[in-house]
């Protein structure tokens, strides 16, 4: 059958749908979620006319239908701005209208959220300390609550290879932590890494992180060698401390010498000071003692030598 032919056939049953008040209906309805959100989607009816538009609606297992989106041209009706939670199992149904004629309803698949829900990857970043990587990880967005609150068990799966050895890949499973520490890799070495949540409602993993790849840091030194270098210095300084005390006065005799002269130098100088003395204290020339003798009143004075009797009479003026 030609395709011009096909065409016209679906023209045609299109048309006769149309005038027989009964539009055909929506087709592939199905209700999903990612990261808790809930989503219907259909695809259009074959070979609808133009100008078509459609309504949901949605239940739970504890409640009737709800109406949802109304009067809507997409393909699309985003439920999660309606009520519902995330622990309900729930299905949609969707109905095509055009002017005062519609289709029937055509209902989806039940999903139940918190065991169905498709969880996003998670954010992985690397940071190099030294010879390791640490691995921060941080979870998708949830709507109405968060991924710990639904899943008090998610764990984060972690991959990582040396670049272009993915083949031998090492893991770390079950791990609590956000931050995770690779500690046996090989220096100036690039790794890559990624991540997937893993939890105990869900059998499969979420979707992967992006691949990140990080160098190494150059080998680092053990950590005693530093604590050993600081003991040593400490240990060096109490001992020059030590030494110092008890050898202060051999130090200080060699720091400040005290001048001594040979003993000949010693000798001649005593020799000289003690000639310069002896020609101090000795007179340069005889000087005779004089002695005054009292005679009678009214006599003159008399001055002798001694030792002399005085044998003239000097007339001093008065």
């Amino acid at each position: 059958m030609s395709a011009a032919l096909w065409v016209l056939l679906l023209m045609v049953s299109a048309l006769n749908a149309v005038e027989s008040g009964n539009l055909s209906s929506p087709t592939n309805v199905r209700l999903s979620s990612r990261n808790l959100n809930l989503i219907l989607t259909w695809d259009p009816p074959a070979g609808a006319p133009s100008g078509l538009l459609y309504t949901t609606k949605y239940m739970s297992k504890i409640k009737n239908y709800t109406q949802g989106c109304e009067n809507i041209a997409t393909h699309l009706c985003d439920l999660t701005s309606f009520e519902y939670s995330v622990y309900g199992s729930y299905k949609g149904q969707v109905r095509a209208m055009l002017g005062a004629e519609t289709s029937d309803w055509v209902e989806s698949n039940w999903i139940t959220l918190d065991k169905e829900t498709i969880i996003g990857p998670p954010t992985v970043s690397l940071i190099p300390i030294g010879q390791t990587l640490e691995v921060s990880i941080k979870d998708p967005d949830f709507h109405l609550s968060s991924l710990r609150e639904v899943f008090n068990f998610a764990t984060y799966y972690i991959t990582y290879w040396k670049k272009d050895q993915k083949e031998e890949q090492k893991h770390i499973s079950n791990s609590e932590q956000n931050r995770e520490v690779l500690g046996d890799l090989d220096p100036l070495t690039e790794y890559c890494v990624q991540v997937h949540i893993r939890t105990l409602k869900k059998r499969n993993h979420s979707e992967p992180s992006d691949v990140i790849c990080e160098k190494t840091g150059p080998k680092e030194q053990p950590q005693w060698i530093p604590a050993l270098s600081v003991f040593i210095c400490m240990l060096v300084i109490l001992v020059l401390i030590l030494l110092t005390v008890l050898k202060w006065k051999r130090i200080s005799q060699f720091l400040w010498p005290k001048v001594s002269l040979p003993q000949h130098l010693k000798e001649s100088l005593l020799a000289t000071s003690n000639s310069s003395v002896s020609l101090a204290v000795q007179p340069t020339e005889t000087i005779d003692p004089v002695s005054v003798v009292m005679l009678d009143e009214g006599s003159p004075l008399v001055f002798t030598k001694t030792g002399q009797q005085p044998n003239g009479s000097v007339e001093t003026g008065r």
